[in-house]
């Protein structure tokens, strides 16, 4: 797999950006020049949101890439992102502004200890969520998203044998509104494990006609006060149609800039990690990605993401499942 390098350690020297340059209008006059796409996650820095060609959840993302005529590809969010891109686009570059942009679920299921959790329970379908390296999506049947979790699950039938990794969160959960028995790998998103019960009963007093939206990664108490439980999109959905004016959200608080863009007239308050002092909760390894450090991959065209061929082939199979199962349910 691919050394994770920053760009200083990596020892690519790149000309400084002159004071006062215009980053906007040079990695969109790049893009145009380079036929590149950027795609944003929701978790990423609003600046970054605002300047990408396309912002989505996990799901969207993918099937953006999967058909877009771009030649190069900047994944702004993480590096499995990057990944699953490279997987579904070959023949394309793949660009990660910071490969140290990270994830906390792919670094707890690593492919050789998950191949092991699976000769160990032989006979159950494999199914992995998004969050995990190409090399642990190469060992599993079906892919998932958290926007299409439950539906691809449910479409297995009812006696059917399954391993669900790594989230145990997002497992727990599925088990919980599908009667289901999944076998879970355990692991976790630093992220959502910090968000509190505590903290929300909390807030529920100081705004007691909040609506509470919570991403079925947080840990199942967290997700009994929620109104509302879904994927960043599902939440953002929920929000506009909703008819009530203020929110407590327990999701990584990158999605609040899409939110108040979406609904300027509302109020969404982060909820935040139990441990800190600060504001809201934030993903370190997606603010990793910087506009500069966009607009110097753009320029240079580099660092790209590579996935060996022979994990590409068998990564690519479960995704392509996951894309299908999701066009057959319209989701």
């Amino acid at each position: 797999m691919i050394i994770k390098e920053s760009w200083k350690k990596a020892g690519y020297v790149t000309e400084p950006i002159a004071a006062g340059t215009d980053l906007v209008a040079g990695i969109r006059k790049m893009c145009k020049e380079k036929n590149a796409v950027i795609l944003a996650h929701y978790y990423t820095d609003s600046a970054i949101q605002d300047v990408a060609d396309f912002v989505g959840d996990s799901l969207a993302l993918a099937q953006k890439a999967a058909k877009t005529d771009a030649d190069i590809i900047v994944m702004c969010g993480v590096h499995f992102m990057g990944e699953t891109n490279k997987i579904l686009c070959p023949d394309k570059k793949v660009i990660v502004p910071d490969l140290n942009a990270d994830c906390s679920l792919a670094q707890s299921c690593p492919q050789k200890e998950f191949s092991e959790f699976i000769a160990a329970h032989p006979g159950h379908t494999v199914i992995s969520y998004v969050n995990t390296t190409a090399a642990t999506k190469s060992v599993t049947d079906v892919v998932v998203t958290s926007s299409n979790a439950r539906q691809i699950v449910e479409s297995f039938p009812k006696d059917e044998k399954i391993i669900f990794g790594p989230d145990k969160n997002l497992g727990n959960y599925i088990n919980s509104i599908t009667g289901r028995n999944m076998v879970l790998w355990d692991g976790a998103c630093h992220v959502h494990e910090k968000f509190s019960v505590e903290r929300i009963v909390a807030l529920k007093q100081q705004y007691p006609d909040a609506k509470v939206l919570v991403h079925p990664e947080c840990k199942g108490a967290v997700v009994k006060l929620a109104d509302k439980v879904g994927s960043t999109a599902a939440l953002l959905k929920f929000a506009i149609a909703d008819e009530a004016r203020v929110y407590l959200v327990a999701t990584e608080s990158g999605i609040l800039h899409e939110m108040q863009k979406s609904c300027p007239e509302k109020t969404f308050i982060p909820v935040p990690p139990e441990d800190s002092t600060c504001a809201c909760n934030e993903c370190n390894f997606m603010r990793l990605v910087t506009m500069e450090k966009l607009y110097n991959s753009l320029k240079y065209e580099w660092p790209v993401v590579e996935v060996p061929e022979d994990i590409r082939v068998k990564a690519i199979r479960p995704i392509d499942r996951m894309l299908e199962i999701s066009e057959r349910l319209g989701l």
